[in-house]
Formats: C-alpha cells, sequence, structure tokens
C-alpha cells in the first residue's frame, strides 16, 4: 500500500506548497478541509464538494461517536463509503468538541467523561478511545487526542494543559500502532506562550508524528495574538512534515497563516456563513439579505466560477435566502467554498512563482476596495 508522505515543492519566504500523498489521493497544500460535521458538509453533495477543489475533508468523532456511533459507520463499511466521499478524510480528536458542548464534563488522566448534548448519555474518551473511534471511522488522517483550554487562562492552566496533552499524545502514538497508509499528527499547545510552544513542540517530535497541527488557537485570543504565536510556532515543528492550523479562519487569517508556514486548514466558517446569507468575496463580505441587493440583476462576483455566480443574480440570490428557501444555503455554501478553494489555489500558484509577497498586497488591496457599488 502507498504510504502517507509530503512533499514541498516550492517555498517563497516562509510559505510553502506541496503535496501531501494519501492512498486515497494527493493533497495540494497549502489545503483548505470543507467541514463536514456529521458526515455530511451542510447543504453541499459530495461531488459539488469537490467541484469547488477539494482534496480532503474533515470529520468530527465527537459527533459521529454519538450518532451515528462509530461501530455503526464500520458495519456499514467506514465514513468514506458511508457519506459517498472516496478522497481523503482528516477526523479531530473529539477533543475539542467535548471541551466547548458537552455538558457536566470531568477531566482526569485517564481521558474525559461527559454527558452527550445530544440526550444526556453519558461516555468516555481516552486517548485510546478516540484512536479506536477514528480507526472504526476509517479516516487517512488521524489526530491525536488532547485538551484544549479556552484562551484567555493563566500561565500554570495552561501550562498543566500542555504537558496533559503531551501525556495523552504518547498514549494515543502507542494507540494508534502501525497503520501504513494512515497518518496520525500530533497536535502542539501551550497557548500564546512561545516558551511552552517549544516545549509541546519538543515533546511531539520525540514521540515522532506523520504531521504536527498547532492547536490552541483561534479559541477567542484575536488575530493579532494569533499572528504573534504563528510567528514561531510552525518554525518549532519539522520542515519536512505537514503542518495544520486547527478551525481557522476567515479568508485573511488564512493568507496570514500560509505566509507563516502553515500547510493546512479547515473552518466551518464558509458553510455556516452561506447558510447566513453571508458570501465571501474578492471584495470582502457581501450580506446578501441587505435591501440592496433586491433589484440588483448582477451576479455576486462575476469573475467566480460557481453556479450561484455564474447563474443566478443578487435579486435572486437576495429573494429565496429572505423566503428561507432551501436552495439559498445551497448556492451561497457551493459559492464560499469556492472562493475558499480559489483562494488556495491561488496562493499555490504565487508560492510556486515566487510573487506571494505581491499577490498578498493584491489580496488585501481588492478586499480594502469593498463591494460593488449599488445600483
Amino acid at each position: 500500500m502507498q504510504r502517507f508522505s509530503f512533499a514541498r515543492t516550492a517555498t517563497d519566504g516562509k510559505a510553502r506548497t506541496g503535496v501531501i500523498s494519501t492512498p486515497r489521493g494527493d493533497i495540494r497544500t497549502p489545503a483548505f478541509m470543507p467541514v463536514g460535521t456529521a458526515a455530511t458538509v451542510k447543504a453541499m453533495m459530495p461531488a459539488s464538494v469537490r467541484e469547488t477543489g477539494a482534496d480532503i475533508l474533515l470529520g468530527n468523532t465527537y459527533h459521529l461517536m454519538l450518532r451515528p456511533t462509530a461501530e455503526r459507520i464500520d458495519r456499514l463499511g467506514g465514513l468514506h463509503k458511508f457519506m459517498n466521499w472516496e478522497r481523503p478524510i482528516l477526523t479531530d480528536s473529539g477533543g475539542f468538541q467535548v471541551m466547548s458542548l458537552a455538558a457536566l464534563r470531568k477531566l482526569t488522566e485517564r481521558g474525559v467523561t461527559f454527558k452527550s448534548h445530544i440526550d444526556g448519555s453519558k461516555h468516555e474518551i481516552t486517548p485510546e478511545r478516540s484512536m479506536e473511534i477514528q480507526k472504526l471511522l476509517g479516516s487517512d488522517i488521524v489526530m491525536c487526542f488532547d485538551e484544549c483550554p479556552a484562551l484567555p487562562a493563566d500561565r500554570k492552566t495552561i501550562s498543566d494543559s500542555m504537558q496533559l496533552s503531551m501525556r495523552w499524545a504518547a498514549r494515543s502514538r502507542d494507540a494508534f500502532g502501525d497503520r501504513p497508509g494512515y497518518a496520525l499528527f500530533g497536535i502542539q499547545q501551550g497557548g500564546l506562550e512561545e516558551d511552552l510552544r517549544a516545549q509541546s513542540a519538543a515533546a511531539l517530535q520525540d514521540i515522532g508524528f506523520d504531521g504536527y497541527a498547532v492547536g490552541g488557537l483561534a479559541v477567542g485570543e484575536g488575530q493579532a495574538a494569533m499572528f504573534r504565536v504563528l510567528d514561531f510556532a510552525p518554525d518549532q515543528l519539522p520542515q519536512d512534515k505537514p503542518r495544520y492550523l486547527m478551525g481557522v479562519g476567515k479568508p485573511d487569517d488564512i493568507v496570514g497563516a500560509v505566509a507563516r508556514g502553515i500547510d493546512m486548514m479547515d473552518c466551518v466558517l464558509p458553510s455556516r456563513s452561506g447558510r447566513t446569507g453571508q458570501a465571501f468575496t474578492r471584495h470582502g463580505v457581501v450580506n446578501i439579505k441587505n435591501a440592496r441587493h433586491a433589484d440588483d440583476p448582477r451576479p455576486l462576483d462575476a469573475a467566480c466560477r460557481c453556479p450561484a455566480c455564474r447563474d443566478y443574480s443578487r435579486a435572486y440570490l437576495h429573494h429565496v435566502f429572505r423566503s428561507q428557501e432551501i436552495i439559498s444555503s445551497m448556492l451561497m455554501t457551493w459559492h464560499n467554498l469556492t472562493y475558499y478553494q480559489d483562494l488556495m489555489s491561488a496562493m499555490r500558484a504565487a508560492i510556486a512563482q515566487g510573487t506571494f509577497a505581491d499577490w498578498q498586497d493584491a489580496f488585501h488591496a481588492a478586499r480594502e476596495e469593498g463591494d460593488i457599488p449599488p445600483l
């Protein structure tokens, strides 16, 4: 079986472009992973997600273990078959959702016990159970189980949490075992503290992983603080392994992360915003619910290749959103995911050509222009 591998093909400053190779297909980096929380990217068919340019999806261990359960998905042939997506899937470990969604959670050295946010049933996730669930799902890239404290937090809380996550990382590695063709990523923690991040990176490299995530960001610290961490955190991780920034983000967050050496990102923002009537365009965010669009025959973005822009007017998109028609979520999500994938493609090209700094300037300048003027 083909093994998991990563090859950088070009660098421009700290920005990198390359290819992650897996038995289920290649992932072009920098890569944005649409989020398919419950085995679906909301309002999208899998073939449509692929049409936007996505090479890989993210699935959610916490949600899938609760419903329909990992055991059921395994009996039905695994997550790829279950959701009709034959390309790579990355699953998170469940740790973040346990911290943010579960009621009455209890944290110990062994793991986390919690009550389901769906029906109040009691569950436990340990590093070993997280590895078991992700193996049952059949995900190509598995994340080690970690704890992610909300920021702001005091230094001792962050340090204790990071050290617990490193012990859990070692247990995750042991439980994952040797699975050719599948990858296990470690997760760097340490809040906003450079020395704690360095300790975490060293501990992860001692254990040895196929890729490394920068965790514990995009949890309320703000973009400036996140970028300050990204100025040093990716450099603490191996150059020859993929670097994944979890849960990010807005378009300018993504561009700033790539400029600082990040290879992979995921976020619910493009799909969630689409369902609430927000469209991301080259000229910033468009709120299709606004009355100014009611009589506008022009497309959302004349340069966009998605069906919403190619086949429909702003007036139509405004109407179906205000009428709460299902096609509104479909078209707006398709547009946003296309915008995100085109953003990644443009960055890959600029890095390969050595023009990334100029491309960034043009990206920010276009967004500062704002939306096209009303008719």
